[in-house]
């Protein structure tokens, strides 16, 4: 239950990242809520440096400076600030990266879930009526390489079975049961999701939709020559837009939550990676003198290349459904560059 005597309260991990600036940005506008921020105190305030005013003001938004690897910092935060929902977001969450750094992603990944899981945890036993609702973000990736003939004809369905891909997707695969396992062993309610390929403003360069617009609004100002470097263009994804993505994690934790269940959850448009660069490069003035260069670095040495989605339980469950189509999303990830390369930023080029 929520503790009516105080504002309620949600601690999003990771909240500098892509997925959390963009969830703080819904419960500001959306709740009266508190939105407590877990963040390192070296963590890039980009994607948040719109909020900085206000958590100057402590105006609904605060920063709680804690580490996943530092089981005392987390088990502090939980103390001091007893969410009433908490939305576990932060990780290691580059694929390809985790094929070169697989110790870091596994030790943040797993072990840094399991810490968080356990601060709370301490904090439950300690004040029998705390009872936070807790969503613990896994990923798509658990499902891995998928041959065709044995995909679902109705898409990747919770049941399937995990057939990881990368260091990355085995982290995520831990991270998954490690949610279940809180739920069933002591009672927490924890709810874990697999959300598909979401994107849009504040997207990661080291993603292949947003390093294909970075690359397209760098080309459009004369920064680089006319060329989009790229990995696997077959991969087929199934897009989400983030700020879809955001309002699914609202409902989850707030449409009737169900301690231990979890839920595959995913966009309505699906193409190929490929495609994916074509749309965005529609959309550009530069497109007909921009060549398309094949980047060995970019090819994963596994890739988990058909990821098709079934989320009608989640559907079913809170009456979600994506509103943001494809090509509104791909157009405001361009905007979002442009606008980045306009400000004069100095980018790595890749």
């Amino acid at each position: 239950m929520i503790n009516q005597n105080k504002t309620t309260r949600a601690l999003i991990t990771g909240i500098t990242g892509m997925v959390g600036s963009h969830l703080a940005d819904y419960l500001l506008a959306e709740t009266d809520w508190d939105v407590y921020g877990v963040c390192r105190w070296r963590s890039p305030l980009d994607n948040v440096n719109h909020l900085l005013e206000r958590v100057n003001r402590k105006d609904r938004v605060f920063f709680a400076y804690a580490d996943l690897n530092d089981t005392i910092s987390l088990m502090k935060t939980v103390q001091e600030i007893k969410p009433d929902y908490v939305f576990h977001l932060a990780a290691q969450s580059y694929p390809l990266t985790s094929f070169t750094a697989p110790v870091d992603t596994l030790n943040t990944n797993i072990l840094g879930t399991c810490r968080l899981l356990e601060a709370l945890r301490a904090a439950r036993e300690s004040d029998a009526s705390y009872r936070p609702v807790i969503h613990v973000c896994a990923s798509s990736e658990v499902f891995g390489k998928i041959p065709a003939d044995k995909k679902p004809e109705e898409g990747i369905h919770e049941e399937c079975p995990f057939h990881p891909a990368s260091p990355y997707a085995i982290s995520k695969v831990g991270t998954d049961l490690l949610g279940r396992y809180y739920a069933q062993a002591y009672g927490m309610t924890v709810m874990t999701t697999r959300m598909f390929t979401h994107t849009g403003p504040r997207r990661g360069d080291v993603f292949h939709e947003s390093t294909f617009a970075k690359q397209i609004a760098m080309i459009e100002k004369g920064m680089i020559a006319p060329e989009v470097k790229v990995g696997n263009l077959k991969s087929l994804r199934t897009y989400a837009d983030v700020r879809d993505a955001v309002r699914a994690y609202y409902m989850l934790v707030t449409k009737d939550p169900v301690a231990g269940e979890y839920y595959n959850i995913g966009g309505s448009y699906t193409c190929e990676v490929g495609e994916t660069l074509q749309a965005l490069l529609s959309c550009s003035p530069e497109k007909e003198r921009i060549r398309i260069v094949p980047d060995p670095e970019r090819f994963r040495p596994i890739d988990a290349d058909l990821q098709v989605p079934d989320c009608r339980k989640f559907k079913e469950h809170t009456g979600w459904e994506p509103e943001i189509p494809f090509a509104q999303t791909m157009q405001d990830l361009l905007d979002y560059w442009r606008k980045r390369v306009s400000g004069g930023e100095v980018f790595l080029t890749r």
